[in-house]
Parts: C-alpha cells; sequence; structure tokens
C-alpha cells in the first residue's frame, strides 16, 4: 500500500483558466505526477464574499462555471468562509448564500466549507447540512491544547493549526489515529516563525471583507 499525501490548492475563483488548463492533463497523464501525491480539494473564495477571510479574494470566475469544472474532474472545492467578524446581520448575505445553494449539492465527491465563526458555522449547517467543515487556521490555533480540543469537536473533518505548530513531533505523534486523520497541516507560510500579529492580520483582511 502506498502512503498518499493530499495537497489542497488555492485559487478557485481566481485561477479558474489556469485549473481549466491543467485538470485534464492530471487526469488524463497521471504518469506525468508522482504517484504518491494527489488533488484533495481546491479553495477559495470570489470577489466581493462578505463571508471570506484569510486573504482577500479578488477571482471573478463564474461560479457555475467554477462548480461544473471541480464536478467534472471530480475534486472537492472548498469555500473558504473563514472570516472572524461575522454576526447575524451578515447570514442573509445574498451573493455567499447563492454559492452555498450551488455548491452544496454540485459534486458526488463533497464539497466543504473553510471556517472561522462558530455563528455561521451553525448557520450553514442548518441551511445547508450537505457540505464538511475544516476548521480554518485563521484561528491561530498556537495552543496545543487548544488544537487538540479542536481536533475532538464532530463539527469538522478536517483542523488546520497554526504552521507553527507543524514541527511539534512529539505532541503531534501523540495524537490517536482519529485526531491525527483530521489533521491538515499549512506549508510554506510566509510568516515567520516569531509572528505576533498574524490573528490581527488576519482580523483585518476580515474587516475589508466586510
Amino acid at each position: 500500500m502506498i502512503n498518499k499525501i493530499y495537497y489542497h490548492l488555492p485559487g478557485l475563483f481566481d485561477f479558474y483558466e489556469f485549473y481549466r488548463a491543467f485538470l485534464p492533463l492530471y487526469k488524463k497523464h497521471r504518469e506525468y505526477f508522482y504517484s504518491w501525491c494527489e488533488i484533495g480539494s481546491i479553495y477559495g473564495a470570489p470577489a466581493d464574499c462578505i463571508w471570506g477571510g484569510g486573504r482577500v479574494g479578488f477571482g471573478d470566475a463564474k461560479a457555475a462555471s467554477v462548480a461544473a469544472l471541480m464536478s467534472e474532474y471530480d475534486i472537492s472545492a472548498r469555500l473558504t468562509f473563514s472570516n472572524s467578524l461575522i454576526t447575524e446581520k451578515h447570514l442573509t448575505d445574498k451573493k455567499c448564500n447563492s454559492l452555498c445553494t450551488l455548491f452544496e449539492k454540485s459534486n458526488e465527491n463533497a464539497n466543504g466549507v473553510i471556517i472561522y465563526s462558530d455563528l455561521l458555522l451553525e448557520y450553514i449547517k442548518k441551511n445547508y447540512p450537505d457540505f464538511y467543515f475544516v476548521s480554518s487556521t485563521t484561528k491561530v490555533l498556537t495552543d496545543f491544547t487548544l488544537f487538540e480540543n479542536e481536533l475532538n469537536r464532530d463539527d469538522f473533518r478536517f483542523v488546520v493549526p497554526d504552521f507553527r505548530l507543524n514541527k511539534d513531533f512529539t505532541k503531534l505523534n501523540s495524537l490517536t489515529k482519529e485526531q491525527k486523520d483530521k489533521v491538515e497541516f499549512l506549508c510554506n507560510e510566509c510568516c515567520f516563525a516569531g509572528c505576533y500579529d498574524r490573528k490581527n492580520c488576519y482580523e483585518n483582511v476580515s474587516r475589508k471583507s466586510l
């Protein structure tokens, strides 16, 4: 049995034209790629998406075209709804709800939502129950106990810790198999390890999105 690494790629809406050219190559010529790596998902949010966070999206590809492309190549699409400043008044946003309606059932391979806000989590769970959820790295979980608590929540299929826990091998190895299966790592982060302003930066992006 070959162990595989699953990569989660950015730019769901920003890089649509690239993926439209790349995915046929990826699917039809697997001999061009390492056998031990697969695409786990492609994630992102379009421009002017107020539920978005992490980074402001500028993608203007048509949502229906994006959903159709992911379905055609059986790749999970993840909507990046990691805004940390969501309040009740934001839940009825027409554009974001339309995205949920479109992507919830557009793919035999279930689509997901990368999320920060528990308020938004409960709203989407109630209204769009076919999504799975990923706890966003924008929560900046640098305390391993808090990270482990997040892994133990039934709400999340996957949890992305802050990149500064990536090399905490002793504690990571102590996790149960069920916990390990839920961990996804953020790689090639641009922040330096001692960054003290990371959470504030994410909050600033959330504010810009709103």
